[in-house]
């Protein structure tokens, strides 16, 4: 049993694990997972997601040691579109601008997706160990390429720091993620928060 555990374990390292049945029952624990939190939150119930997934809570920790291992898988794919997306406007003519749309963008997706806010916020706190996720990682790298344009062409105070930014519109989206109009709130709320970093 023991020797099982390793080989399920060095298999899942580096992304989603190689074994088929590992790998099914990484797949079906995720697309449990995105169901309960989008319902309940990033608190929502491992237990409860290990039993729509079908598998034991065992079988769940093996893959994900904790919660925020959880989240990360679950919210990755959409992080990633928020990357790729600060990769686009890294080039823009107004890079104080570029700045702020896709903190919006951010603090928009973060109110639309339950879950995730808290999940980033979370990350952030706790980056400075083994255990931050990647997830806020992505983030923090392309809030950081875009803020360090937008200083360089004086359209940013000096002393914003990108892990300021990212709480500031994290905590916006956790405000809003259950507002009627998350997605309108969270961008008005955030344009109004942001005129605070302007040079």
């Amino acid at each position: 049993m023991a020797n099982q555990d390793v080989v399920t374990r060095t298999a899942t390292l580096g992304g989603r694990p190689r074994r088929a049945d590992a790998r099914r029952n990484y797949d079906q624990i995720v697309a449990a997972a995105e169901v309960e939190i989008a319902r309940s939150g990033a608190n929502a119930s491992l237990e409860e997601i290990a039993r729509k997934a079908g598998v034991g809570s065992a079988t769940l920790h093996r893959h994900f040691p904790n919660r925020w291992a959880l989240l990360d898988a679950v919210f990755h794919d959409r992080v990633e579109v928020l990357c790729r997306q600060a990769d686009e406007l890294a080039d823009a003519a107004d890079p104080g601008t570029a700045l702020v749309d896709w903190l919006q963008a951010v603090a928009v997706y973060g109110a639309t997706s339950r879950g995730l806010a808290s999940a980033v916020l979370t990350g952030i706190s706790r980056s400075a160990s083994p255990a931050g996720s990647d997830c806020d990682v992505l983030l923090g790298e392309a809030a950081e390429r875009l803020l360090q344009r937008a200083q360089a062409a004086g359209a940013v105070r000096s002393e914003v720091a990108s892990c300021d930014l990212l709480i500031l519109v994290n905590a916006v989206s956790l405000a809003t993620e259950t507002h009627p109009d998350a997605a309108g709130e969270a961008a008005r709320l955030t344009a109004l928060a942001l005129t605070g970093i302007r040079a």
